[in-house]
Formats: structure tokens, C-alpha cells, sequence
């Protein structure tokens, strides 16, 4: 495994996105909240950064053109789905997006590289679009990314699959128990 200071990246766990109630939803997103509960929490206790992602769009913003208005800043939509939730006094940090991708105009490069992150372990919804998108700029920006395959969910598994094919060109495609077996024996701690 890559690297030595990762950070996992929860993007777009959201009530527009997660649920029955979502108007946007990812129906195989319900699936992946216990995998990510458990990461979260080795993560806490492996002292690896956790960034939670937050999809908060301006209410008339560009994104609506192309797709029905989700998400909006300040609304039940955009808010965190009560099961996984940033707990800031164990160090999760917020990064609201209004694009695809995590990086694009966010703090998050500059909260990265803050941190002496060298890798960037992407989870979350869609595979083959936000969590894609961040994964492809995260390699951009220089970072060692890893992709933690039943940690991410699209709206059906073709769609999933394809999301960890493209990943996969550049990207480390693990499973949770994979990941979390290996962070003992990653580039770093072998030093």
C-alpha cells in the first residue's frame, strides 16, 4: 500500500442522496453506510484524517442546468445522513463542494497538504462520478489515491464497476478488510 499519511474521504453521504426519502438517491448507497461507520472508526483510531465531503449548492446554481436541484446549502438535502455524521472534536473536517469533484474551488488541497497528506483514499457516492472525479483530481494534485471499492456505491453495479475500472488505471482499488489489514504495512511504516 501507498504512502504513509492517508486520509479518507467520505463524499456525498448525504439525506438527498442516501435513502427512500433521497430525490436524488443512490440505491446501492444504504449498502455501503456499515463499511463506512467501520472505516471512520479505524480511522479515529489509527489516527488517519477523515474529511467529510458535503455536496451545497447555491439555490439557482449552474449544476441545476443539467441535472434536477438537489443539495442545496443549508437544507435537510445537503445535510449529513444521521448514520455517518463528521465528529470535529475527533478532527473530521467539512469540505463543501458545488462540483463533481471534492477539489474543485474547495480548501480541500490546501487542508491536505496542511496535514502532510500524501495519500487520498476516496469513499462514498456516485463511484463513477463524485468519487471518480475526486479520485482523478486527487491524482492531479499529486497524491497517492486509493479507492476503497465496497466503501463507494453508484446507482447499480455496472455503473459501480465501471467507476473502480476508470479508478483502477491510476488508482489502488482495495476492499475495506483489504485496507485496513494492510495499513500496518504501508510505504511509510516500512521505513
Amino acid at each position: 500500500m501507498k504512502g504513509d499519511r492517508h486520509c479518507i474521504v467520505i463524499i456525498d453521504m448525504l439525506n438527498d442522496f442516501i435513502g427512500p426519502n433521497a430525490p436524488l438517491r443512490c440505491p446501492d448507497g444504504e449498502k455501503i453506510v456499515p463499511n463506512l461507520q467501520k472505516l471512520v472508526e479505524f480511522a479515529h483510531e489509527n489516527g488517519i484524517n477523515v474529511v467529510f465531503v458535503q455536496e451545497a449548492h447555491r439555490k439557482n446554481d449552474a449544476d441545476f442546468r443539467v441535472r434536477p436541484v438537489h443539495a442545496v446549502k443549508g437544507t435537510w438535502g445537503s445535510d449529513f445522513i444521521p448514520e455517518l455524521r463528521p465528529d470535529e472534536e475527533k478532527g473530521d473536517y467539512i469540505v463543501q463542494k458545488r462540483r463533481h469533484s471534492a477539489f474543485a474551488y474547495t480548501d480541500l488541497d490546501l487542508y491536505l497538504r496542511e496535514e502532510k497528506i500524501d495519500t487520498v483514499v476516496v469513499t462514498g457516492v456516485w463511484t463513477n462520478v463524485c468519487v471518480r472525479s475526486t479520485a482523478s483530481d486527487a491524482l492531479y494534485h499529486a497524491y497517492n489515491v486509493i479507492a476503497i471499492s465496497d466503501c463507494c456505491a453508484s446507482a447499480n453495479e455496472e455503473m459501480h464497476q465501471a467507476g473502480l475500472r476508470d479508478m483502477a488505471l491510476f488508482a489502488e482499488v482495495m476492499t475495506l478488510e483489504e485496507y485496513m489489514r494492510e495499513w500496518p504495512n504501508r510505504e511509510g511504516a516500512r521505513k
